[in-house]
């Protein structure tokens, strides 16, 4: 697609592993020059951060899917005429990110402060763990360590079960949307003012951010704690039957809002003591028992086809090869695959924006370390 929203706007991640690299991957799909300033050699920490130890083009799968579709200026930070050149770089550039810990950028002058300075008009974007100060500001902000601190991991699973993570890094992708939001506004406010602008998120903040449904309800309801129902398969800490997955004879099944009277009748199941809708929640235990016997009765199959007819919000759970064998998902048309350097293919999904009527694609492969040096001093750097 030609003419992408962001295009001509230059980008410098100094960003490490999920966070801050995925949001520089969103400014990248949406048209902007992305470039990876990494260290000589070894390059950015998430190059040997791999998912199942998958590793292709010497750097690990994962960071392949974060860092496609950008380039790669190695320069060491503590070498004098590397450190000017970066500045230089700053001075042309229109958006600043960094993940590393409060200090880090102030010690080689590259903080807001001076950034500014270089550059009256830079948008500058910082990812921290717990915030730039106060009790943790310098402990490790990593996603399954947030989850954790931050009560996030007793809102999964059943009542008995550990404390249960999500199985994803979802903290730092929704910290990423945060922290490519703030920068979309601050361009917008840069074009109104003329100035710079500093942007800073926080796994912490998005984390209660993300949970801000439920930390609502822990506030306004005499500080309880979430009781994660004892019968297995319940979806939600805070929600009542029927919500929840439910074993059939052959899969299982997946039960939304819906008026439980209308799936008890349409199950046969007895209808009249679920008529009171107090009951949905303080009986749910029972009631996801009374329905789940009766729903391992019959194929998954058979009763979404009985379920949708009276338009009950029900769904199959797929596991991912059913899930990409089906028409739904072949709608989406979310794959594409990316030409690596090696001269092979790495299938894997585009961005998820839709722009003037298209898809946006992008089969740039991410770059390895130092690649594009020549070619953004040529661009950047001559005098």
């Amino acid at each position: 697609m030609d003419n992408k929203p962001l295009a001509g706007l230059l980008v410098l991640e100094f960003s490490q592993f999920m966070a801050g690299p995925t949001a520089g991957l969103r400014l990248a799909d949406l048209g902007a020059r992305v470039i990876k300033i990494e260290r000589p050699g070894a390059g950015e920490g998430g190059r040997q951060i791999a998912i199942k130890n998958l590793f292709v083009d010497d750097s690990s799968l994962v960071f392949h899917t974060i860092n496609r579709n950008k380039e790669s200026y190695a320069a060491d930070l503590k070498d004098p005429e590397d450190l000017s050149n970066v500045r230089k770089l700053i001075a042309k550039a229109d958006v600043i990110t960094h993940n590393f810990r409060p200090g880090v950028m102030e010690k080689i002058g590259l903080d807001y402060a001076n950034a500014r300075v270089l550059n009256p008009k830079i948008i500058y974007a910082t990812v921290t763990g717990y915030g730039q100060e106060g009790p943790w500001a310098k402990k490790p902000g990593q996603d399954l360590l947030v989850q954790s601190m931050s009560g996030l991991t007793w809102l999964s699973g059943s009542d008995g079960d550990n404390p249960t993570p999500f199985g994803l890094a979802v903290i730092d992708m929704y910290c990423a949307t945060h922290l490519t939001q703030g920068i979309l506004a601050a361009l917008l406010k840069r074009a109104r003012t003329g100035e710079a602008v500093l942007v800073e998120v926080s796994l912490l903040e998005s984390a209660l951010d993300m949970q801000f449904e439920v930390l609502t309800t822990y506030f306004n309801d005499g500080g309880k704690l979430p009781q994660r129902a004892k019968t297995r398969g319940s979806g939600h800490a805070y929600l009542s039957a029927p919500y929840g997955v439910y074993k059939t004879r052959d899969a299982y099944l997946a039960l939304a809002m819906g008026d439980l009277p209308k799936i008890a009748e349409k199950i046969g199941l007895e209808t009249t003591r679920y008529n009171d809708r107090k009951v949905w929640f303080s009986d749910r235990d029972q009631i996801m028992q009374e329905l789940g016997s009766v729903l391992i009765l019959e194929d998954t199959k058979t009763w979404i086809a009985s379920l949708e007819a009276v338009g009950i919000w029900c769904a199959p759970v797929n596991d991912h090869r059913d899930f990409f064998g089906s028409e739904g998902f072949a709608n989406t048309q979310m794959l594409q695959e990316v030409n690596l350097h090696d001269g092979n293919r790495l299938k894997t999904t585009r961005s998820v924006f839709h722009i003037d009527g298209q898809y946006l694609f992008a089969d740039r492969p991410a770059p390895q370390v130092g690649q594009h040096n020549e070619k953004i001093k040529n661009d950047y750097l001559k005098d």
